[in-house]
């Protein structure tokens, strides 16, 4: 197929992709202020895992498919990009606050991100796909319970009917899976046309489109000067996509990974990230994340995006 339209394919995928799913979570969102959730839930877990919804679907697929590699390229660079690239760009809007609560929920990230590096080492199996939904209730439990007033907005009030609340959510995911469909199916062809792996095309051009609904959401908390729904997404999105995509993967694929690469360098990569944004959160003098920081969060994507280009042929 002409390599032309296969672009147009993935450019068009990843637009209805990132549509579909804030169309999602819009439509989540409203049916947790229906059924009285509490605003933790909405800001927190709804939001931050609600812009993992492209991660869930295209890893899925690309695992049901056999591309274990791009499946897994997205999770590790969606994982990278959500506190590099993402957070580096709200840092360099508008200096991000580190309350105390904040900085315990970014201790559970960095768990749920060296746990996900730590199984997928070997082959990926049903039993570890398991262990890590485990987990992923365990860390839902803990950020929940987590000081939560940095990301606790005011109780909203329904702004529409049940039933265009219901109609968002369903059509957001049917839209969501359908477009995430046409991302792997491109991305797919691009990594064979152009000879790179999949599994870098999966860290680098899918999980950059998939991590596109955090990044707007991040870049408009910024300009409303909202710290806590920057960071409560990020840090709930990474949790999500290390833990709830992870067991997906590991649980509709074949469990082979043969980036040896992406599996080692990409997944210390990842760990090391979030263990540097825990450090930048408990020992920045000014109890905040600055332009500083920020620069230096974007110079390290740009790091490991080099670092793992070099070994991005098949």
């Amino acid at each position: 197929m002409d390599v032309l339209l296969v672009i147009v394919v993935l450019a068009g995928g990843l637009a209805l992709l990132m549509v579909a799913a804030d169309r999602f979570v819009a439509g989540a969102s409203e049916l947790a202020v229906r059924m009285n959730v509490p605003p933790i839930v909405i800001g927190a877990i709804v939001l931050g895992f609600g812009t993992s919804a492209p991660e869930l679907v295209v890893s899925i697929m690309a695992a049901a498919q056999h591309e274990v590699d791009l499946g897994l390229g997205n999770i590790v660079g969606s994982n990278v990009a959500n506190l590099t690239l993402v957070l580096g760009v709200a840092a360099l809007i508008r200096p991000i606050d580190l309350p105390f609560g904040t900085k315990r929920r970014a201790v559970v990230c960095l768990v749920a991100v060296a746990l996900f590096g730590w199984l997928v080492q070997g082959s990926a199996s049903t039993g570890e796909g398991l262990v890590l939904l485990g987990f992923m209730a365990l860390a839902l439990t803990l950020l929940v319970r987590m000081d939560t007033e940095e990301v606790a907005a005011e109780p909203a009030s329904p702004s529409g009917s049940s039933a265009a609340a219901w109609a968002w959510t369903i059509g957001g995911l049917v839209l969501t899976v359908t477009s995430a469909q046409a991302v792997v199916w491109a991305a797919t062809d691009i990594a064979e046309r152009a000879g790179l792996a999949s599994g870098f095309v999966g860290f680098s051009l899918v999980a950059i489109g998939t991590s596109l609904p955090e990044l707007m959401t991040v870049v408009a908390a910024a300009r409303r000067d909202e710290s806590g729904l920057i960071l409560g997404s990020l840090l709930g999105s990474n949790v999500f996509n290390s833990l709830g995509v992870g067991a997906g993967l590991f649980l509709a694929g074949d469990g082979v990974v043969t980036d040896v690469a992406l599996q080692t360098r990409g997944s210390i990569a990842a760990v090391v990230v979030a263990f540097v944004v825990v450090v930048f959160m408990r020992t920045v003098g000014r109890n905040s994340l600055v332009r500083g920081e920020g620069v230096v969060l974007l110079g390290g994507y740009v790091a490991v995006l080099a670092l793992l280009a070099t070994s991005a042929g098949t």
